[in-house]
């Protein structure tokens, strides 16, 4: 008997969700201009707020760790946050987390943007100043050439030469996050705060526009901007991500995070030494930098594991 009644209950739930479909109204268009449309129902039932943080008193915080970390944007798992990079036949609802975070910038939705590098929230930006940090100028190949043979005029390169350009989707490889890990001694239990996120492109001084997304070297990849995540929520929490399991029920960006669907490497942690990288002590070592990222986590997830042991 109980178990029927709990099987109910998981359908009752399940049905009464009515999330924004990754098609919506396709299955009701008369025309191809109708499918996305949603009637007024639809737009009352999807008109959800992104799920609000409780209050957490910093008495009730025993313990805290803020780390830095590294998204891959490589890694298949990663892949939602990358794609598309192309997408112009997708419509609006289909869009790579950085074009969600520069449209939330240049309508205003999203304000607390900071150009510090190191995430630390101190030099904030305005959506011109992002403009000029995600615009690119230069010349295209053969400059070299025209300017040694010394055939056109330096107005006349410039016109046939140059190009300035923003950074689009696929070359963004690698999101850099912010959070703090802190134990709730209230709830007795280890959680996660997102507190900023980075998109991560190359250099200005060596971007080039012709080179594929395996050409990059990571190696040289700096934050274009860091977004102070409780600021783009709302905009994160009405853009979805493809599902590949089940494209009517997308997932929000904000969902995304905050669940952490993703996989990443700890690059820093907060200490003593002035919040040093792991690269900037250990060298030219992927696999031991890997090694210490995982410490560090292990460091997080014992304490939690200690503390119901004790």
């Amino acid at each position: 008997m109980k178990k029927s009644l709990f099987v109910a209950f998981l359908f009752t739930l399940t049905f009464s969700v009515t999330p924004v479909m990754g098609q919506a109204n396709l299955l009701n268009a008369r025309v191809p201009q109708e499918v996305g449309k949603l009637n007024e129902q639809q737009v009352l039932a999807n008109d959800e707020e992104p799920l609000a943080y409780g209050f957490i008193d910093d008495r009730d915080v025993l313990w805290s760790k803020t780390v830095w970390e590294k998204i891959d944007l490589d890694e298949r798992i990663n892949f939602p946050y990358y794609y598309p990079t192309e997408p112009q036949n997708l419509g609006e609802d289909r869009r790579s987390l950085y074009d969600v975070l520069v449209q939330g910038i240049e309508d205003g939705r999203i304000k607390e943007v900071y150009g510090d590098r190191d995430g630390y929230f101190r030099d904030k930006f305005t959506y011109e100043q992002v403009l000029e940090e995600i615009t690119f100028s230069g010349y295209n190949l053969g400059y070299e050439g025209a300017v040694n043979e010394d055939i056109l005029t330096e107005q006349q390169i410039e016109e046939k030469y140059g190009f300035s350009e923003r950074i689009k989707s696929r070359d963004v490889v690698e999101y850099r996050i912010k959070g703090t890990w802190y134990f709730d001694k209230r709830q007795g239990e280890m959680k996660f705060r997102l507190l900023g996120i980075a998109p991560c492109a190359p250099d200005k001084e060596i971007y080039n526009p012709q080179l594929e997304k395996g050409e990059i070297d990571k190696t040289e990849l700096y934050p274009l901007f860091w977004v102070w995540f409780p600021d783009a929520r709302e905009v994160l929490n009405e853009a979805y991500v493809f599902n590949t399991r089940n494209s009517s029920q997308p997932i929000s960006f904000d969902h995304m995070l905050n669940s952490r669907r993703f996989n990443s490497v700890i690059y820093k942690e907060e200490n003593v030494y002035q919040d040093r990288q792991v690269d900037s002590y250990i060298y030219e070592d992927a696999l031991q930098q890997l090694l210490e990222s995982e410490r560090i986590k292990s460091v997080i997830r014992d304490f939690e594991q200690d503390m119901w042991n004790n």
